[in-house]
């Protein structure tokens, strides 16, 4: 199998690639410069219906520099790494920023800022493992889903898949930061039952290390169902009732509060917290917390995308929002200084107030149980929410019935003051990380 290792002596030829940028930015009159260069190798395999359907390497290679010359910005890109077509790169960023009208909030990050500590935080895990093994993976993923229970009737595959890359950013500071990162999943998605009365559902896992993977077994044995849970879904009746939110769904909900939060909506005036730094946005017993040094998390990283050294912090603390999601950008707009946030949050973690999904569904008693969104029906400039869901009528604690075909809404400002409970179920796949969470009220429109 090709080996999805990027060789050790890549890093020193990315290091010179970029300074040499550097120096030709700087000899074309450019006052600042930053670049970005990255290599990334993956494979993809894909079982359907228990045959190997689709085998992909991918191989990618990317190079950006951004000048800055009197505070006009220019920027080019290129997928070439040969000398001339680095200096041609070069050439039109620099061309760019001669034809822009100055902006006084660009230019790269303050040099004070930039990280001078990069710890080991285990982002890049070898997998010793050959093309045979691969595959058997994704079929024996697929496989469990499709004899987990008869009625799985049809398969959107499974796959295994695995990437590495390596990355360089380094600015006219002196700054220079490299980042080696691996990713490995297997993904399921089955379909269950007959004709109309058919429901799709999937799971994946995720991580950084291969040895941290759920099973085969596991994640196409919980695919299959949760696919066979949906059958037979019901209308319920328009109402307003409690709402849980399953860990995996949870996150996006608190995604919505963060992009509300950050430097760009705030200065344009496009959120429904504008200025709300020391107002009471969650419950007063939950947090957001940022951990950027957590080993082997999907966020975790020393540097943000401007070389600026991340920083643990607490965005919202016991409830009141502590301060805004900045690039150095953004913090310039608004008067402020970066929170090293250039390229997003970094480990973004909703504090936990209660227990598993379970414990949650029992403090609920009755309501419902979301498993799934659909639409796009977020307005964060006026905190409007309404969004296609499908989940499950909890009663007593227990789940009763699927649901399909319902609509939740209130405006976001009002679910997140009325968040009952954060569960212990964390969801740790992404950046943003949260347990199932009880809301006391929402409209749910059925039938």
């Amino acid at each position: 199998m090709q080996s999805l290792t990027i060789a050790e002596e890549r890093e020193p030829a990315l290091a010179d690639l970029a300074e040499s940028a550097l120096e030709r930015a700087r000899a074309a009159g450019a006052g600042q410069a930053e670049v970005g260069v990255s290599e990334d190798r993956g494979l993809s395999v894909t079982a359907r219906m228990r045959d190997i359907e689709t085998i992909e390497f991918q191989e990618d290679r990317s190079f950006g520099i951004t000048v800055y010359i009197d505070q006009c910005k220019g920027s080019a890109t290129t997928s070439d790494f040969g000398a001339e077509a680095i200096a041609e790169a070069v050439d039109k960023a620099v061309y760019i920023a001669r034809q822009t009208s100055p902006d006084p909030c660009a230019g790269l990050a303050d040099a004070s800022r930039m990280a001078t500590s990069f710890p080991d935080l285990g982002l890049d895990h070898d997998w010793d493992i050959d093309m045979d093994a691969v595959q058997a993976l994704a079929l024996e993923t697929e496989a469990a889903a499709l004899d987990h229970d008869a009625r799985i009737s049809n398969s959107e595959g499974a796959t295994t898949n695995l990437h590495r890359g390596l990355s360089l950013y380094a600015n006219s500071h002196g700054f220079q930061g490299t980042q080696r990162r691996s990713r490995y999943s297997l993904s399921c998605a089955v379909i269950a039952g007959d004709g109309d009365a058919m429901q799709r559902d999937y799971h994946y896992t995720s991580d950084r290390s291969p040895d941290q993977l759920e099973t085969p077994v596991s994640v196409g044995g919980l695919a299959a169902q949760r696919a066979v849970a949906r059958l037979e879904p019901r209308k319920i009746e328009t109402q307003s009732a409690p709402v849980v939110y399953r860990a995996d769904v949870a996150r996006g909900l608190f995604g919505h509060l963060l992009s509300a939060v950050s430097g760009s909506a705030q200065y344009r005036k496009a959120s429904f917290l504008l200025d709300a730094v020391g107002q009471a946005v969650l419950p007063k017993n939950i947090s957001i917390l940022e951990r950027p040094f957590l080993e082997g998390a999907a966020g975790s990283t020393a540097f943000d995308a401007e070389g600026v050294a991340t920083r643990e912090r607490d965005i919202v603390g016991k409830g009141e929002l502590q301060g805004y999601i900045l690039s150095t950008y953004s913090a310039r707009r608004l008067g402020l200084e970066t929170t090293g946030n250039a390229g997003g949050v970094h480990n973004a973690i909703v504090s936990s107030t209660a227990g598993d999904l379970d414990a949650i569904l029992a403090q609920m008693g009755t309501g419902l149980l979301v498993t799934e969104l659909m639409g796009q029906g977020v307005n964060t400039v006026t905190g409007d929410y309404s969004r296609g869901a499908a989940g499950f009528w909890v009663e007593n604690g227990a789940l009763a019935y699927p649901v399909a075909e319902i609509t939740i809404a209130a405006n976001l400002a009002d679910v997140y003051r009325n968040i009952v409970a954060v569960g212990s179920d964390v969801d740790a796949r992404g950046s943003l990380q949260s347990g199932s969470v009880l809301v006391s009220e929402m409209r749910i429109a059925g039938a």
